[in-house]
């Protein structure tokens, strides 16, 4: 395909062309950065909570005595800053762009941190959005980090695999939600991630059940669950199915997520 006629979304795209079959330059993070653990949150479509994954286990991990930190892929729909009550724009130095710090001590960035009024849409053509998330990696001083997670825009287009062929990910979580329609969608993340040769390490799927506060008995709202099946036919481990949690959507909207607890990801071990 030429360069005039590429529009840059490879989702809708049959063509085997270059940005597809070449192997991945890595790009160097920048030289006052030390990062260990790189794991991308992904989806095949959006609306179904990867950025509350990506917060959630940032917030997890941070709990249990690591470095955590957040580059925040989703240039369109950046939401990390909010969930941790992050405002504000974030500072420079000769070493580069410098992260914003939460409360509980995650570092954050997102585009948000850029603009001077947060909410202003950000309309950017693929190339565009595609060269800022690797200037996060690139100019950002991100210092020590044992894990770092990138919460991903959803699908399979430009941005998504400019990370994958630009940012050497350690893993990627697919998050996911119940309806059936959702499963072929996910089909597409995890045969994406696959012919890019980044590991999957397990599924999350998140509004799986609602538990009544009376009786505990679990409603399956948005129809019954189709995870294990996806599971199964990928071989790949369900990580946790999440409920729908009001005190959990009112952290979010707050900006304490750091302030909310629950087990649901006690399972996952990122060093299996």
């Amino acid at each position: 395909m030429s360069e005039q006629s590429c529009s840059h979304d490879c989702s809708s795209c049959g063509q085997t062309c270059d940005q597809r079959t070449a192997a991945p330059t890595f790009d160097k993070p920048n030289a006052a950065s030390n990062i260990h653990k790189v794991i991308g949150i992904v989806s095949g479509k959006g609306g179904v909570g990867k950025s509350l994954v990506t917060s959630m286990m940032a917030v997890m991990y941070r709990r249990k005595g690591f470095r955590t930190a957040i580059l925040d892929a989703d240039i369109t729909g950046p939401s990390i800053p909010k969930v941790f009550g992050i405002h504000g724009l974030a500072t420079a130095s000769q070493d580069g762009l410098n992260p914003a710090v939460s409360s509980d001590g995650t570092k954050v960035m997102s585009v948000n941190l850029l603009l001077e009024n947060e909410e202003v849409p950000v309309i950017w053509r693929g190339p565009i959005l595609a060269g800022m998330v690797k200037q996060f990696w690139t100019d950002v001083v991100w210092g020590d980090v044992d894990y770092m997670f990138v919460d991903m825009p959803p699908g399979t287009g430009d941005v998504p695999l400019t990370v994958f062929q630009s940012i050497p990910l350690d893993g990627i979580i697919v998050v996911t939600s119940p309806q059936e329609l959702v499963s072929m969608i996910v089909s597409k993340a995890v045969n994406m991630a696959k012919q890019m040769n980044i590991p999957i390490l397990g599924l999350v799927e998140n509004m799986s059940y609602l538990e009544c506060p009376d009786c505990h008995k679990k409603i399956s709202v948005f129809g019954e669950s189709h995870i294990d099946s996806i599971a199964e036919q990928y071989q790949i481990p369900v990580l946790a199915k999440l409920p729908i949690d009001p005190k959990l959507a009112k952290a979010c909207d707050e900006g304490k997520i750091e302030e909310f607890c629950a087990d649901w990801f006690q399972g996952i071990d990122l060093n299996p």
